[in-house]
């Protein structure tokens, strides 16, 4: 696969939100406030996950409308460009 296939960037996606998914099993939403490891991986991952939703063409995205493309990435770079003001409630509050 080239560098350019979007699948390649979907596959990343979804190898990312599955790993977040499983280190946040069996935590609760305070774990997020007092696990700083757990705070900086998780982020981490969004940011990953965003990332590659960045490189994901349009025409591939329009396909998968239910796929919330836009929101995405911008989580990401509200986590990137805003790393000082990240509110834990939202990013736990993500539909994992």
């Amino acid at each position: 696969m080239s560098q350019h296939d979007p699948t390649v960037s979907v596959r990343q996606m979804l190898d990312h939100a599955r790993e977040a998914v499983e280190m946040i099993q069996g935590r609760s939403r305070a774990d997020l406030d007092t696990g700083r490891m757990l705070n900086l991986a998780l982020v981490r991952l969004v940011e990953v996950i965003g990332e590659a939703a960045s490189r994901v063409p349009e025409e591939f995205r329009s396909r998968y409308p239910e796929v919330p493309w836009r929101q995405t990435v911008g989580m990401r770079n509200r986590l990137l460009h805003g790393y000082d003001t990240v509110d834990f409630d939202i990013l736990w509050a993500i539909n994992w």
